[in-house]
């Protein structure tokens, strides 16, 4: 059995919400960050979603290797659309997406939305960022408390619809009863800190989803905030 929440919201500051999400059976999950500004950067993450979801629907095994397909697909068609639409030129969008298969998980990601998972009360970041910082902090240069307001902390090194090509990170890895996966936007991480979602999932309220992307908000909202919580149990 699995229990799926999901939470969406513009957030404070910002007009529009360039976040989009979608949740589809078979058991996946996507979840997606545009850029670009004016409509450009709702119009790729949406594109993103929707091209994955067209890929998958009607796939006989999902694994790493369709993930990543799902994921380039979204790719192209980004980049062609940009042919049609000169005011689209220079929008891209992160792409996590998940797909769980009995009691295994397999995933892809690009950009700087993240995949965790917490187990028995730990909690660890399943992707990678693709992010100038992340950079930074793998090679020691700065703290990962030093990248929360480094100047260039929102500059990605690998986005959706930004070039031909596109490297795709994936992963897969077995679950275990009462495990609990969370696919986020930035817009949760930059105000509530990991350990913060992890109290807030165990707390176990109504819809965790919609707490955490209130936490957000109430911690500043200076993004769109856009959460998907798995809860599996075998």
């Amino acid at each position: 059995m699995i229990q799926v929440y999901e939470a969406t919201d513009v957030g404070l500051v910002r007009k529009g919400n360039e976040d989009s999400a979608d949740v589809f059976e078979p058991a996946t999950y996507v979840v997606a960050d545009g850029m670009g500004g004016h409509v450009a950067g709702e119009v790729a993450s949406r594109m993103l979603v929707d091209s994955v979801r067209r890929k998958l629907t009607g796939t006989a095994a999902i694994g790493e290797d369709a993930l990543c397909e799902a994921i380039l697909a979204g790719n192209q068609a980004i980049l062609d659309s940009e042919k049609d639409h000169p005011d689209y030129k220079g929008m891209g969008t992160t792409a996590t997406v998940m797909h769980i298969e009995g009691d295994e998980a397999c995933w892809a990601h690009v950009g700087d939305s993240r995949l965790y998972l917490l187990r028995n009360g730990e909690m660890k970041q399943v992707t990678r960022d693709h992010s100038y910082v992340e950079e930074l902090v793998a090679e020691g240069t700065i703290t990962e408390a030093e990248a929360k307001v480094h100047p260039k902390r929102n500059f990605l090194t690998r986005a959706v619809g930004v070039e031909q090509n596109l490297t795709v990170d994936s992963g897969h890895f077995s679950l275990q009863p009462q495990d609990i996966l969370i696919l986020a936007t930035d817009g949760l991480m930059k105000l509530v800190e990991d350990d913060e979602i992890r109290q807030v999932i165990e707390a176990a309220p109504m819809d965790p989803a919609k707490e955490l992307v209130t936490r957000a908000l109430n911690a500043g909202g200076n993004d769109n905030v856009t959460v998907i919580v798995v809860v599996y149990n075998s």
